[in-house]
């Protein structure tokens, strides 16, 4: 673990519960200042994304700087020197792990994920969604924490087979960590990769799920329902364990399950208001939260100001 507890944690538990709590803090003072932001994303995802980073990827240093360069220009245009937002999560030793994030609207979380780790400097966030930064609403390759263009949506698990594989041919012992959300499985991109990997028995492969049974149009159920998710991805091949996306330790149980022979997809059900029940009136109509009122701002300013407290109390 990189991640240096505080002198009141005792356990990784401990570190990583504070981690999601604080990913949820910094997205909604984001989005407040923004007036709208993927908050939703953030609220389902932190525990998710606070226990990879500090539990179960094996990621060396950050060799990205503390405060991410702006965007260089287009590939290809003569000068332009490209760099990608992977050296964030450190060296490609082969004994490393890869993680590849796979719905780019929920790179706002991934950033304060990076900085509550201690990947990424706090003051970077000023300039998210600027224009010439990298720091964008919908991550792209260059983005903190990105190391590809993963849309149209549905396209990252595909890439991370064919990183795997390649991977296996080298020797290379480190995974290939794909963090997914479930509108993913909506898309039949999603079960063409899974039949390959099932195929080729790329069990370097390990796929993580945000399952909070929401997408820009609704409810999941109600566009185009996926359940039983789980039977449907053991009959594609691989290995399907779900369990309740807030409990970090489930979560990291699933995560170090030995693959023989499989991908092991983690099914982390999730609630996409947890942590802010604010946003519970609103459901289900969460993809993008933008306030309606300014008093509906400051209700949501008064309840970040108790986060906050309570943080302090705790800290």
């Amino acid at each position: 673990m990189l991640y240096p507890p505080h002198p009141n944690e005792q356990t990784w538990q401990a570190v990583a519960r504070r981690v999601a709590q604080g990913i949820r803090r910094r997205v909604l003072e984001l989005t407040i200042q923004q007036n709208g932001c993927y908050l939703s994303q953030a609220c389902s995802a932190a525990e998710i994304l606070a226990t990879m980073y500090t539990r179960v990827l094996n990621l060396g240093p950050s060799e990205a700087p503390p405060v991410p360069p702006p965007f260089p220009g287009v590939p290809g245009e003569p000068g332009v020197e490209t760099f990608t937002g992977a050296a964030y999560h450190g060296p490609r030793g082969p004994e490393y792990d890869r993680f590849i994030v796979s719905p780019a609207h929920y790179a706002v979380a991934i950033y304060a994920a990076l900085i509550e780790v201690g990947r990424m400097s706090p003051e970077v966030l000023a300039d998210f969604n600027t224009d010439g930064s990298t720091v964008e609403m919908i991550g792209a390759e260059h983005s903190p924490g990105m190391e590809l263009t993963t849309g149209s949506f549905g396209q990252a698990l595909s890439q991370a087979a064919g990183i795997a594989a390649a991977r296996r041919l080298k020797g290379e012992t480190g995974r290939t960590w794909v963090f997914m959300s479930d509108g993913e499985f909506q898309e039949g991109q999603t079960w063409e990769a899974l039949q390959a990997i099932a195929f080729h028995r790329l069990d370097g492969v390990g796929v993580i799920v945000d399952v909070n049974g929401q997408q820009v149009d609704g409810r999941m159920e109600d566009v185009m329902a996926i359940e039983p998710l789980a039977d449907r991805v053991t009959a594609f091949g691989a290995r399907a364990i779900p369990v309740d996306g807030h409990d970090v330790e489930a979560i990291a149980r699933a995560a170090e399950t030995p693959p023989e022979g499989k991908a092991v997809v983690v099914l982390a059900y999730t609630n996409p208001a947890q942590g802010i029940d604010l946003l519970e009136a609103r459901k289900p109509d969460l993809h993008y939260v933008r306030f309606k009122s300014d008093e509906e701002r400051q209700q949501y300013r008064d309840f970040l100001a108790r986060m906050t407290a309570a943080a302090e109390r705790v800290g």
